[in-house]
Protein backbone atom coordinates (compact mmCIF):
# COMPACT_ATOMS: atom_id res chain seq x y z
CA UNK A 1 0.00 0.00 0.00
CA UNK A 2 1.28 3.37 -1.07
CA UNK A 3 2.52 5.30 2.05
CA UNK A 4 1.17 9.01 2.46
CA UNK A 5 3.67 11.18 0.59
CA UNK A 6 4.35 14.44 3.19
CA UNK A 7 5.07 16.97 0.11
CA UNK A 8 6.55 20.39 0.73
CA UNK A 9 5.40 22.47 -1.92
CA UNK A 10 1.80 22.60 -1.13
CA UNK A 11 2.17 23.61 2.50
CA UNK A 12 4.70 26.04 1.29
CA UNK A 13 2.51 27.68 -1.04
CA UNK A 14 -0.27 28.16 1.36
CA UNK A 15 2.41 29.67 3.80
CA UNK A 16 3.63 32.42 1.17
CA UNK A 17 -0.22 33.36 0.43
CA UNK A 18 -0.71 33.91 4.01
CA UNK A 19 2.38 36.18 4.00
CA UNK A 20 1.46 38.14 0.99
CA UNK A 21 -2.00 38.67 2.32
CA UNK A 22 -0.80 40.05 5.84
CA UNK A 23 1.96 42.25 4.33
CA UNK A 24 -0.25 43.53 1.76
CA UNK A 25 -2.78 44.30 4.87
CA UNK A 26 -0.20 45.86 6.90
CA UNK A 27 1.73 47.84 4.47
CA UNK A 28 5.35 46.27 5.92
CA UNK A 29 8.18 45.89 3.77
CA UNK A 30 9.95 42.77 5.53
CA UNK A 31 13.80 43.03 4.87
CA UNK A 32 16.27 40.22 4.75
CA UNK A 33 19.93 40.24 4.28
CA UNK A 34 21.80 37.28 3.72
CA UNK A 35 25.65 36.91 4.40
CA UNK A 36 27.30 34.43 2.60
CA UNK A 37 31.45 33.77 3.16
CA UNK A 38 33.20 31.66 0.87
CA UNK A 39 31.72 29.72 -2.48
CA UNK A 40 30.67 26.59 -0.89
CA UNK A 41 28.36 25.06 -3.80
CA UNK A 42 25.56 24.13 -1.30
CA UNK A 43 25.59 27.08 0.41
CA UNK A 44 25.33 29.42 -2.77
CA UNK A 45 21.99 27.31 -3.92
CA UNK A 46 20.76 27.54 -0.19
CA UNK A 47 20.97 31.40 -0.87
CA UNK A 48 19.47 31.86 -4.09
CA UNK A 49 16.23 30.05 -2.87
CA UNK A 50 16.42 32.78 -0.39
CA UNK A 51 16.62 35.47 -2.70
CA UNK A 52 13.77 34.06 -5.02
CA UNK A 53 11.53 33.66 -1.88
CA UNK A 54 11.65 37.47 -0.51
CA UNK A 55 11.28 38.36 -4.13
CA UNK A 56 8.17 36.26 -4.72
CA UNK A 57 7.07 38.05 -1.38
CA UNK A 58 8.07 41.38 -2.35
CA UNK A 59 10.09 41.33 0.63
CA UNK A 60 13.60 43.69 0.54
CA UNK A 61 16.00 41.48 0.42
CA UNK A 62 20.29 41.96 -0.19
CA UNK A 63 22.72 39.53 -0.01
CA UNK A 64 26.19 40.09 0.61
CA UNK A 65 29.10 38.15 -0.75
CA UNK A 66 32.29 37.80 1.17
CA UNK A 67 36.18 35.56 0.07
CA UNK A 68 36.31 32.56 2.12
CA UNK A 69 39.40 34.31 3.86
CA UNK A 70 37.20 37.31 5.46
CA UNK A 71 38.37 38.36 8.45
CA UNK A 72 36.12 37.67 11.86
CA UNK A 73 36.19 41.82 12.83
CA UNK A 74 35.14 42.43 9.23
CA UNK A 75 32.32 39.93 9.43
CA UNK A 76 31.17 41.06 12.82
CA UNK A 77 30.95 44.81 11.48
CA UNK A 78 29.04 44.29 8.61
CA UNK A 79 26.50 42.46 11.29
CA UNK A 80 26.73 45.63 13.18
CA UNK A 81 26.05 47.54 10.51
CA UNK A 82 22.86 45.18 9.51
CA UNK A 83 21.67 44.99 13.04
CA UNK A 84 21.20 48.83 13.05
CA UNK A 85 20.15 49.54 9.23
CA UNK A 86 16.21 49.70 10.08
CA UNK A 87 15.32 48.56 6.79
CA UNK A 88 16.79 44.96 7.42
CA UNK A 89 14.57 43.18 9.97
CA UNK A 90 16.39 39.71 9.82
CA UNK A 91 19.96 38.81 9.58
CA UNK A 92 21.34 35.52 8.35
CA UNK A 93 24.30 34.39 8.15
CA UNK A 94 24.61 31.14 5.79
CA UNK A 95 26.48 28.20 7.62
CA UNK A 96 28.85 26.26 7.36
CA UNK A 97 31.46 29.20 7.59
CA UNK A 98 34.95 28.75 6.89
CA UNK A 99 36.87 26.98 10.13
CA UNK A 100 38.52 30.01 10.99
CA UNK A 101 35.64 32.01 11.44
CA UNK A 102 33.67 30.98 14.83
CA UNK A 103 29.94 29.85 14.32
CA UNK A 104 29.25 30.45 17.99
CA UNK A 105 30.88 34.44 17.84
CA UNK A 106 29.14 35.27 14.42
CA UNK A 107 25.64 33.99 15.30
CA UNK A 108 26.09 35.42 18.80
CA UNK A 109 26.56 39.17 17.31
CA UNK A 110 23.33 38.95 15.45
CA UNK A 111 20.72 41.00 17.37
CA UNK A 112 17.91 38.67 18.93
CA UNK A 113 15.25 40.40 17.42
CA UNK A 114 16.95 40.11 13.93
CA UNK A 115 17.70 36.69 14.62
CA UNK A 116 15.46 34.80 11.83
CA UNK A 117 17.11 31.95 11.82
CA UNK A 118 16.40 31.37 15.74
CA UNK A 119 20.18 30.10 16.24
CA UNK A 120 20.64 33.00 18.79
CA UNK A 121 21.22 31.80 22.40
CA UNK A 122 18.60 34.40 23.82
CA UNK A 123 16.17 32.70 21.22
CA UNK A 124 17.06 28.85 21.75
CA UNK A 125 17.19 29.65 25.46
CA UNK A 126 13.42 31.26 25.45
CA UNK A 127 12.47 27.80 23.21
CA UNK A 128 14.01 26.02 26.60
CA UNK A 129 11.90 27.92 28.44
CA UNK A 130 8.33 27.68 26.59
CA UNK A 131 8.71 31.08 26.05
CA UNK A 132 7.66 33.33 22.80
CA UNK A 133 10.25 33.85 20.51
CA UNK A 134 12.15 33.12 17.39
CA UNK A 135 12.48 29.60 16.78
CA UNK A 136 14.78 27.95 14.39
CA UNK A 137 13.39 27.26 10.74
CA UNK A 138 14.14 23.52 10.01
CA UNK A 139 12.03 22.46 13.61
CA UNK A 140 9.63 24.81 12.85
CA UNK A 141 8.80 23.72 9.38
CA UNK A 142 8.98 19.90 10.23
CA UNK A 143 6.14 21.08 13.28
CA UNK A 144 4.21 23.42 10.27
CA UNK A 145 4.48 20.41 7.69
CA UNK A 146 2.91 17.26 10.32
CA UNK A 147 0.44 19.46 11.56
CA UNK A 148 -0.68 20.67 7.97
CA UNK A 149 -1.24 16.85 7.20
CA UNK A 150 -2.87 16.45 10.38
CA UNK A 151 -0.35 13.86 12.09
CA UNK A 152 -0.54 14.98 15.47
CA UNK A 153 2.51 14.23 17.84
CA UNK A 154 0.91 14.54 21.17
CA UNK A 155 1.13 11.32 23.45
CA UNK A 156 2.88 9.50 20.77
CA UNK A 157 6.65 8.28 21.02
CA UNK A 158 9.31 10.97 18.21
CA UNK A 159 12.68 9.55 17.47
CA UNK A 160 15.04 12.70 16.61
CA UNK A 161 18.13 11.26 15.19
CA UNK A 162 20.81 13.62 15.24
CA UNK A 163 21.74 16.27 18.01
CA UNK A 164 22.69 19.51 16.31
CA UNK A 165 21.98 23.03 17.52
CA UNK A 166 20.40 23.72 14.15
CA UNK A 167 17.90 21.01 13.94
CA UNK A 168 18.16 17.99 16.39
CA UNK A 169 18.22 19.80 20.16
CA UNK A 170 15.28 22.62 18.93
CA UNK A 171 13.39 19.89 17.60
CA UNK A 172 13.21 17.84 20.48
CA UNK A 173 12.05 20.80 22.67
CA UNK A 174 9.61 22.40 20.47
CA UNK A 175 8.05 18.61 19.93
CA UNK A 176 8.32 18.03 23.62
CA UNK A 177 6.89 21.82 24.96
CA UNK A 178 3.15 21.84 26.06
CA UNK A 179 0.15 22.84 24.02
CA UNK A 180 -0.52 22.59 20.46
CA UNK A 181 2.76 20.87 18.04
CA UNK A 182 4.20 19.25 21.45
CA UNK A 183 3.14 17.15 24.08
CA UNK A 184 5.53 14.00 22.55
CA UNK A 185 7.48 12.36 24.12
CA UNK A 186 10.80 12.62 22.64
CA UNK A 187 13.90 10.58 22.30
CA UNK A 188 16.68 12.26 21.18
CA UNK A 189 19.30 9.94 19.44
CA UNK A 190 22.99 9.94 17.31
CA UNK A 191 25.49 7.90 15.79
CA UNK A 192 26.84 7.27 19.33
CA UNK A 193 23.81 5.86 20.66
CA UNK A 194 23.55 2.32 21.99
CA UNK A 195 22.11 -0.54 19.89
CA UNK A 196 20.21 2.50 18.01
CA UNK A 197 17.57 0.31 15.70
CA UNK A 198 16.25 -1.09 19.05
CA UNK A 199 15.83 2.23 20.08
CA UNK A 200 14.42 4.16 16.83
CA UNK A 201 12.61 1.05 15.57
CA UNK A 202 10.07 1.52 18.95
CA UNK A 203 9.30 4.92 18.37
CA UNK A 204 5.91 6.35 16.28
CA UNK A 205 7.61 9.18 14.42
CA UNK A 206 11.27 9.12 13.17
CA UNK A 207 12.81 12.43 12.51
CA UNK A 208 16.38 11.94 10.73
CA UNK A 209 18.58 14.71 11.23
CA UNK A 210 22.51 13.38 10.79
CA UNK A 211 23.63 14.56 7.41
CA UNK A 212 24.53 11.06 6.67
CA UNK A 213 22.93 9.42 2.95
CA UNK A 214 20.72 6.45 3.84
CA UNK A 215 22.13 5.94 7.62
CA UNK A 216 18.71 4.79 8.50
CA UNK A 217 17.06 1.69 7.10
CA UNK A 218 14.05 -0.63 7.79
CA UNK A 219 16.49 -1.84 10.75
CA UNK A 220 15.62 1.77 12.45
CA UNK A 221 12.34 2.44 11.15
CA UNK A 222 9.00 0.53 12.18
CA UNK A 223 6.23 -0.29 9.52
CA UNK A 224 3.62 2.25 9.72
CA UNK A 225 5.68 4.91 11.47
CA UNK A 226 6.17 8.08 10.16
CA UNK A 227 9.73 9.44 8.62
CA UNK A 228 10.52 12.71 8.55
CA UNK A 229 13.92 13.22 6.19
CA UNK A 230 15.81 16.64 7.30
CA UNK A 231 18.96 15.44 5.55
CA UNK A 232 20.00 16.38 2.23
CA UNK A 233 22.86 15.14 0.89
CA UNK A 234 25.00 15.49 -2.70
CA UNK A 235 25.78 11.65 -3.83
CA UNK A 236 27.54 11.24 -7.38
CA UNK A 237 25.31 9.43 -9.69
CA UNK A 238 27.33 9.91 -13.35
CA UNK A 239 23.80 9.08 -14.60
CA UNK A 240 22.01 12.70 -13.18
CA UNK A 241 22.02 15.16 -15.80
CA UNK A 242 24.42 17.22 -13.26
CA UNK A 243 26.51 14.33 -12.29
CA UNK A 244 24.79 14.18 -8.90
CA UNK A 245 21.58 14.07 -6.63
CA UNK A 246 20.59 14.86 -3.58
CA UNK A 247 19.14 12.11 -1.22
CA UNK A 248 17.89 11.98 2.44
CA UNK A 249 19.15 10.29 5.77
CA UNK A 250 16.64 7.52 5.36
CA UNK A 251 17.26 4.69 2.93
CA UNK A 252 14.20 4.46 0.34
CA UNK A 253 13.46 1.40 1.37
CA UNK A 254 11.99 2.39 4.30
CA UNK A 255 10.02 4.95 3.13
CA UNK A 256 7.50 4.37 0.45
CA UNK A 257 5.07 1.29 1.38
CA UNK A 258 6.71 0.75 4.42
CA UNK A 259 6.36 4.02 6.50
CA UNK A 260 3.00 5.32 6.59
CA UNK A 261 3.86 8.67 5.68
CA UNK A 262 7.06 9.92 5.04
CA UNK A 263 9.01 13.61 3.58
CA UNK A 264 10.18 13.40 0.17
CA UNK A 265 14.32 14.86 -0.48
CA UNK A 266 14.41 16.69 -2.32
CA UNK A 267 10.41 18.46 -2.16
CA UNK A 268 10.01 18.21 1.35
CA UNK A 269 11.48 20.03 4.90
CA UNK A 270 13.90 22.11 2.41
CA UNK A 271 10.81 23.90 1.21
CA UNK A 272 9.69 24.55 4.60
CA UNK A 273 13.09 25.56 5.86
CA UNK A 274 12.82 28.48 3.44
CA UNK A 275 8.91 29.40 3.99
CA UNK A 276 9.69 29.56 8.06
CA UNK A 277 12.91 31.82 7.33
CA UNK A 278 10.07 34.11 5.20
CA UNK A 279 7.70 33.32 8.15
CA UNK A 280 10.20 34.56 10.37
CA UNK A 281 11.41 37.76 8.81
CA UNK A 282 7.81 38.89 8.43
CA UNK A 283 7.04 38.89 11.85
CA UNK A 284 9.98 40.33 13.13
CA UNK A 285 9.21 43.43 10.83
CA UNK A 286 5.75 43.43 12.35
CA UNK A 287 7.62 42.89 16.04
CA UNK A 288 9.53 45.93 15.27
CA UNK A 289 6.68 48.15 13.51
CA UNK A 290 4.85 47.32 16.75
CA UNK A 291 7.39 48.80 18.89
CA UNK A 292 7.68 52.30 17.20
Amino acid sequence: MPSLRLAGAAVRDAVFEDLRARTAASGLKPGLAVILVGDDPASQAYVRSKGKACESLGFHHVTHRLPADTAEPELLALIGRLNRDPEIHGVLVQIPLPPHLSAERVQGAVDPAKDVDGLHPENLGRLLAGADGIVPCTPLGVSVLLAHHGIDVAGRHVAVVGRSVIVGRPLAMLLSRKGAGGDATVTLCHSRTPDLPAVVSGCDVVVAALGSPGFLDRRHVARGAVVVDVGINRVDDPGAEKGHRLVGDVAPEALDGWAAAYTPVPGGIGLMTIAMLMRNTYEAAARRAARA
